[in-house]
């Protein structure tokens, strides 16, 4: 099975909201997700270059967005990104094509600049990227989450050094 990663364009918005909306379905997860993916293309947030689709012989079966966030604390303010969401049709899931879209969206994301990355996600899959939690680094997440599945990455060595406070998220994702 050939996996194409690519960055997404305007024409591959509904189906990739679709396959966002598929992947969510669960009843554990939140099945607004497809609407957050659309109202974070519309804001100051968005970075064109890190919406990414993976597509199967042709067809679109997973998608990533990474946006921009900020972790703030009294005295400073410090650029990061939010990876969310990820999202693979369950069909396709287990076979490596989120993987790719991680590594894909970290290696675009690091050559754009971007010094380091947050996750809330499951705590026994974002560790094998690099993602530890957060508290590691004193970055406390806006939500009562467990310890173990917020976590950040370092794009770049030490870039994480130093910086502490809260994760502000944009508004889309509280919409």
């Amino acid at each position: 099975m050939e996996i194409i990663i690519r960055q997404e364009k305007e024409n591959d918005y509904k189906i990739t909201e679709s396959v966002v909306e598929e992947a969510f379905k669960s009843p554990e997860y939140n099945p607004n997700e497809h609407l957050l993916v659309a109202n974070l293309r519309k804001s100051n947030v968005f970075i064109p270059e890190l919406s990414l689709i993976a597509e199967v012989d042709g067809k679109i079966v997973g998608h990533i967005m990474l946006t921009k966030l900020i972790i703030k604390n009294k005295e400073k303010e410090h650029e990061s990104l939010a990876l969310a969401p990820l999202s693979v049709l369950p069909l396709y899931q287990n076979k490596g094509i989120g993987s790719a879209l991680i590594n894909e969206s970290l290696r675009i994301a690091k050559d754009l600049g971007y010094k380091s990355v947050i996750v809330l996600g499951h705590e026994k899959y974002y560790p094998k990227f690099g993602f530890k939690p957060a508290s590691t680094w004193g970055i406390k997440s806006p939500f009562d989450v467990p310890d173990d599945v917020f976590m950040a990455l370092e794009l770049e060595r030490g870039s994480l050094n130093g910086v502490t406070g809260t994760v502000i998220y944009s508004k889309e994702f509280f919409d």
